[in-house]
C-alpha cells in the first residue's frame, strides 16, 4: 500500500483531493481520532460524517461554521452509518444549518433508536448477553452500570432524511459517487465510489493497518455480521487498482486490492485460531481472553468481546462448530 499524504492538524481542513477536504477530530478512546470529509459543491457544502457528539467535536464545528465554512450554505450533511464518531453531531448541525440529512434507512432507524433508548430492558438485554457470553458477575455488573453509552455520544437524529441505497449514484464535488453498501461493521454502512476520479470514500468498510471492528451486540446475539463483511469485500474487487481510498481512520492510501486480502486473510486466520480454541469446549469469554491476549479497558472490552461472538457465529454459521447452553445459562462452542 502507498500512503501519498500526511496527517493534517487536528480540526483544520486540508486538500486530499479536487474539491475535497480532509477533517480530522480527536477522540476520547483507544482510537484517537476519526477522518472526516467536507466536500465543495460549488454554491455550498457537503458535510460526510460529523464526529464524536462530545464538546471539543462540536467547538470545532462551531468554529469552522463561523471560519472556513461561512460564506456559503451547508446544504447536505451525510452520515456514513450510526456510530457516535460518525453520526455524533448530525442532530445539531441539520437543526443549525437547515441541512439535508442523507443516510442508509437501517443506518438512520439504528441511530434514531438507540439515541432515544433509556429502557431497563436495554441494560437487562446486555446483562443476558453477558451471562451467555460467560462474562464473571463482577465485570457484568460494572458493564451494566454504564447503561446506554450511545445516547452520551449522538444528539437525537432528525426525524426526516433521505434515503440512500446501493447502486444509487450522489454528486459530490462534480462527480458520480456509486453508493456502495458495506455488512459487517454496522448494518447498510455507505462507501462512495467515483470511478472517474478513482475515489473511494470508505468510511469503516476498508481501512490500513488496522481491520474495523466486526461485532454481535445484545439486541441480535445470533447474528453472523462476519459473513456480511466478508461478502462485502468482494463489492469493491472491481475498482481500480490505483484507487485512492479516504478511510475514516489511519491515512488515506493507494492498495486497495492488497488491503482486501489482507483483511480476508486476517479474518481467515482469526477464525481457525477461533476453530482450534473451541477444543476446549469454551464460552465466549474464555475464547476472547485466546484472541485478545492484551488487557483491555472497560471500553475496548465490549468490541473485543463482541468481535469474538462474530468469529464464533461464523463458525456456527458455517457448521464447523455447534453451541451449546449449560444449565448455567453459559454458551459453550465445540466443533461440530
Amino acid at each position: 500500500m502507498r500512503f501519498p499524504m500526511a496527517v493534517p492538524e487536528a480540526g483544520e481542513p486540508a486538500l486530499v483531493a479536487e474539491g475535497i477536504f480532509w477533517l480530522r477530530l480527536k477522540l476520547p478512546f483507544a482510537l484517537d481520532h476519526v477522518n472526516l470529509w467536507i466536500v465543495d459543491d460549488g454554491d455550498g457544502w457537503t458535510l460526510v460524517d460529523t464526529g464524536l457528539g462530545d464538546a471539543p467535536t462540536k467547538a470545532v464545528w462551531q468554529r469552522l461554521t463561523t471560519g472556513f465554512l461561512a460564506g456559503r450554505p451547508i446544504r447536505r450533511v451525510l452520515a456514513t452509518h450510526f456510530h457516535p464518531d460518525h453520526a455524533g453531531n448530525v442532530g445539531s448541525l441539520v437543526a443549525q444549518t437547515g441541512a439535508e440529512l442523507l443516510m442508509s434507512r437501517t443506518e438512520w432507524l439504528t441511530a434514531r433508536m438507540l439515541a432515544v433508548d433509556s429502557s431497563e430492558e436495554f441494560v437487562e438485554s446486555g446483562r443476558q448477553f453477558d451471562r451467555a457470553c460467560g462474562v464473571p458477575e463482577e465485570l457484568l455488573a460494572r458493564r451494566a452500570s454504564r447503561g446506554n453509552k450511545y445516547r452520551q455520544g449522538v444528539d437525537p437524529l432528525p426525524y426526516r432524511f433521505t434515503r440512500l441505497q446501493a447502486g444509487q449514484t450522489v454528486r459530490l464535488g462534480g462527480s458520480r459517487f456509486e453508493v456502495i453498501i458495506g455488512e459487517g461493521h454496522s448494518p447498510e454502512q455507505v462507501t462512495l465510489y467515483a470511478a472517474e476520479r478513482r475515489l473511494l470514500i470508505a468510511a469503516d468498510q476498508v481501512l490500513p493497518r488496522i481491520s474495523p471492528n466486526v461485532a454481535v451486540w445484545p439486541s441480535e446475539p445470533a447474528a453472523d455480521p462476519l459473513g456480511g463483511f466478508l461478502r462485502s469485500l468482494d463489492l469493491y474487487a472491481g475498482l481500480d487498482p490505483e484507487t485512492l481510498v479516504l478511510p475514516s481512520h489511519k491515512l488515506p492510501f493507494i492498495g486497495l486490492h492488497e488491503r482486501i486480502a489482507q483483511l480476508q486473510a486476517h479474518h481467515a486466520e482469526r477464525l481457525d485460531a477461533t476453530l482450534a480454541a473451541c477444543r476446549q469446549r469454551p464460552s465466549a469469554w474464555e475464547v476472547t481472553a485466546v484472541l485478545f491476549p492484551r488487557a483491555l479497558d472497560l471500553h475496548q472490552l465490549g468490541f473485543a468481546l463482541g468481535e469474538t461472538l462474530a468469529h464464533l457465529n461464523r463458525l456456527v454459521a458455517s457448521g464447523q462448530v455447534r453451541r451449546t447452553t449449560d444449565p448455567d445459562g453459559v454458551d459453550r462452542y465445540e466443533p461440530a
